[in-house]
């Protein structure tokens, strides 16, 4: 596991691990469900090598708020992918999977193709990979 690994509060926690699946090839490591099963207390995914955990939230215990259209996130998730064709690529199966791109993918000036979408939850993803240099 990488040393820092981004935690993710969402409305769904079992809505948002199937959109990862699918948007992203998320593998589910775990999953804590909460003693009446309802909501997800701790869920372990790796994603294109990155961990991220995921839960929902629980406001009794002082947990994040989960992101919405009024409230979202002030913070961004970066997939560094291995190569240029592979930000297309996973760009284009997390829009098909329900995310809302805000950025479609681009050579950019800092030397890499990039992209920026929200999925869902309201959490922002955004893709990376650098371009070779001529």
């Amino acid at each position: 596991m990488q040393a820092i690994v981004p935690y993710l509060t969402v409305s769904n926690a079992s809505e948002a691990i199937d959109f990862y699946k699918k948007a992203f090839d998320a593998k589910e490591n775990s999953r804590m469900p909460e003693e009446n099963g309802k909501r997800i207390m701790h869920a372990d995914l790796t994603i294109h090598g990155g961990t991220i955990f995921v839960m929902d939230e629980f406001p009794e215990y002082g947990s994040a708020k989960h992101p919405n259209a009024e409230r979202k996130s002030p913070v961004g998730i970066v997939i560094q992918l291995s190569t240029p064709k592979d930000v297309d690529a996973v760009y284009a199966q997390a829009v098909a999977a329900g995310a809302k791109s805000t950025q479609e993918p681009a050579d950019m000036f800092w030397g890499a193709r990039y992209a920026a979408m929200l999925d869902p939850f309201g959490h922002e993803w955004m893709l990376n990979s650098a371009l070779e240099k001529k």
